[in-house]
């Protein structure tokens, strides 16, 4: 089954081809499916070794010399472990780059907590101006990839899973899509939480939003979609609370309670798989269908 991972690695091979810009630098992770990219273009694909910090400070170098660079390794190394260089090498330099990531918050349960970012999305809340995409399906990927690379020099993460929904959704970058419409509640699925999102609501009269783009945050979309009822539950594959404020700020003008659903910040220390971890912590399709029913009703 196609990833996004392999959507990643396959586009942007091809974008090399196209755009003299555009450069890649590996920490290792996925180096072994840019081996054809690398030998055609030995300048423009860098493999760091498992430097992190270097892969962070290259980046910036390289935006810094006109380029558009792309860096990638797992969530927890390309954002947690560097984030010095995310703030003071990107950010500080008033240059760009595109982070793009593998192995979110769960994907990877036998790779242990190491391997784990559940909180990577609220960390790039503590720095301005990112935009940050959470696809849910590789065609979405492949689509907001694209966008990422062409959005001028801005700062953008692309948060890859494997996780995903069994189709994708035709998205905006940027914009929430509305994929049913109800009267008693909004429910806000972010990337690959749409299938159990709505498995858990088939029988609840709500509306259910998807974000497959978080940041920035659509407040006009949840405010049109909150007209009748300004009850919201958000479900997100990373830190619970991660997008509260967001949510709250947009309808802060009137009326309104906010669920936020996501992965909780105890620790669930066991391995397991992807669908024992969404259980545990709540986010399979029955627990979620009790957690938004008994907040709605």
């Amino acid at each position: 089954m196609d990833t996004m991972r392999d959507r990643f690695v396959d586009l942007t091979a091809r974008l090399l081809e196209d755009d003299p810009r555009l450069a890649v630098v590996l920490a290792d992770v996925s180096a072994a499916g840019f081996t054809g990219a690398a030998r055609r273009h030995p300048d423009r694909v860098i493999n760091v070794g498992i430097r992190e910090q270097l892969l962070i400070g290259t980046a910036g170098g390289l935006a810094l010399a006109g380029m558009r660079p792309i860096a990638h390794t797992f969530a927890s190394f390309l954002v947690e472990r560097p984030f010095e260089q995310v703030k003071l090498d990107l950010v500080h330099q008033s240059v760009g780059a595109v982070l793009v990531s593998a192995a979110g918050s769960y994907d990877w349960p036998a790779g242990g907590r190491t391997h784990m970012a559940p909180g990577d999305v609220a960390l790039l809340d503590t720095l301005p101006g990112w935009t940050v995409h959470v696809p849910g399906h590789p065609d979405e990927a492949e689509l907001l990839l694209r966008h990422a690379v062409a959005d001028g020099d801005r700062n953008v993460y692309v948060r890859l899973s494997g996780h995903r929904n069994e189709h994708a959704v035709p998205v905006e970058p940027g914009r929430f899509t509305t994929v049913r419409r109800g009267a008693k509640g909004v429910v806000l699925a972010v990337g690959p939480m749409l299938d159990a999102v709505l498995a858990a609501t088939a029988t609840l009269d709500v509306t259910v939003l998807y974000a497959a783009t978080v940041r920035p945050f659509d407040a006009a979309g949840l405010r049109a979609a909150t007209e009748q009822h300004a009850d919201v539950v958000l479900v997100e594959p990373y830190l619970a609370g991660t997008s509260a404020n967001e949510a709250h700020d947009a309808l802060a003008d009137r009326p309104h309670r906010v669920l936020a659903l996501g992965v909780p910040r105890r620790e669930h220390r066991q391995y397991g798989s992807i669908p024992e971890h969404l259980a545990a912590y709540g986010l399979d399709a029955a627990s979620l269908r009790e957690r938004i029913g008994t907040f709605l009703w």
